[in-house]
């Protein structure tokens, strides 16, 4: 019996000419995270991608998995093939969802009838397939409000389908259709999360992430890299710009007042991301700041740190509160990683009374009381780069 996988588009099914070049970016995501798995084919139709496994073999399992994961899909659904020929719908159904239904204790029937030309209509398809069910299933009552299992019959251009689970995709918009943004990845729970929030829009994303050794560990930098690894399962492969800090941050400890470290820090790591953003085409950088959070994240500060950005800041959590993020992070699965206790350089030189209300003058003639350009371009220059690509 021929199985396939039904993809249903998201919101990109409401685009208008440019239709087809979203289409395309899903197929060639979908493509790119299923290779691994087996040959496929994967063809488009009426705002649904058919995922044709070539060989028995394939885990189809593993195929919706990985599909689920990846944003611009807003269904999917395991579906047996069948000829569009009712008799046909109604031998494959039972042998199809034998499994499902001898333990179930109701259910219903749904069709969908795309074909105008099939010679039943769907209340007619819904009503003979139920009644065939019925019989093969004496266990089964009919629910058409509540039922545990809905099967649907989806009769299509060239087949019919009958699927009985139809999973949540993960929505959005295709990785890659909303161009490329810089992620401030610090290995906290925030920043995946931001992260993950507009790969969702379809940003492609790379990371950065600054280091000042000796005061954090090579421990912290494999928990950001860790973190990097996890986010390919949604974000697809992401660049990773690791920034040596170590002596702009001792720069301003030796020459800027202790209530301003943490926002001088902040604008550096601002002006050193978008050079970097600059040479990869980044056309903003993503920040994981929620208002109120900690001192640097008031919006004060946030307006100090914005005015030395010369591109847009997207903060997709500034809105959150803690508990929200948290579950995300769980949901996404780096939640267990962000909370591995090695700190990152945002805890270096943590001013005892850091200044929640900054004035920007003041702030402005506090950096400008040391050159730092020299360390900026030399942080730049330094910094490595390493690829994740989503390697199962």
């Amino acid at each position: 019996m021929k199985e396939i996988v039904l993809v249903k588009y998201g919101e990109m099914a409401l685009k208008g000419l440019n239709k087809k070049t979203f289409e395309d970016m899903l197929t060639k995501n979908i493509k790119r995270r299923i290779k691994s798995l087996g040959s496929f084919v994967c063809t488009s139709a009426q705002s649904t991608l058919y995922i044709d496994p070539q060989d028995d073999s394939i885990d189809l399992g593993e195929v919706v998995d990985r599909v689920g994961k990846i944003f611009g899909i807003a269904a999917l659904c395991r579906a047996c093939v069948c000829e569009k020929d009712f008799a046909d719908v109604c031998t494959k159904s039972v042998e199809y969802l034998t499994d499902v239904l001898s333990y179930a204790k109701t259910f219903k029937v749904n069709a969908k009838r795309s074909d105008k030309a099939f010679p039943m209509k769907s209340p007619e398809i819904c009503m003979e397939l139920g009644a065939v069910l019925l019989e093969k299933f004496p266990n089964l009552i009919v629910d058409v409000k509540e039922p545990e299992v809905t099967v649907t019959v989806e009769i299509r251009d060239t087949n019919a389908y009958v699927h009985a689970e139809n999973i949540k995709g993960a929505g959005g918009l295709p990785v890659g259709s909303s161009g490329k943004a810089l992620l401030l990845l610090s290995g906290g729970i925030d920043s995946p999360v931001a992260g993950w929030m507009m790969a969702k829009r379809g940003v492609q994303i790379d990371a950065i992430h600054y280091v000042s050794p000796p005061y954090t560990s090579d421990r912290a930098r494999m928990k950001v890299e860790q973190l990097c690894e996890k986010l390919t399962d949604y974000c697809g492969g992401i660049a990773f710009h690791c920034v040596p800090f170590t002596e702009l941050q001792e720069a301003i400890r030796d020459h800027c007042p202790e209530e301003f470290f943490t926002i001088i820090m902040r604008r550096l790591m601002m002006e050193i991301a978008q050079r970097i953003a600059a040479k990869e085409n980044c056309l903003a950088l993503i920040t994981g700041e929620s208002v109120g959070q900690v001192a640097s994240q008031t919006m004060a500060a946030m307006a100090c740190t914005d005015a030395v950005c010369r591109i847009p800041v997207f903060r997709p959590c500034v809105g959150m509160d803690k508990t929200e993020i948290i579950e995300i992070a769980r949901k996404i699965d780096t939640f267990d990683t962000s909370v591995l206790p090695y700190e990152d350089c945002c805890t270096v030189f943590t001013p005892r009374h850091p200044k929640v209300r900054p004035r920007l003058a003041d702030i402005e003639k506090a950096q400008a009381a040391f050159d730092f350009e020299p360390l900026i371009q030399k942080a730049v220059e330094e910094t490595e780069l390493k690829t994740f690509t989503y390697n199962k």
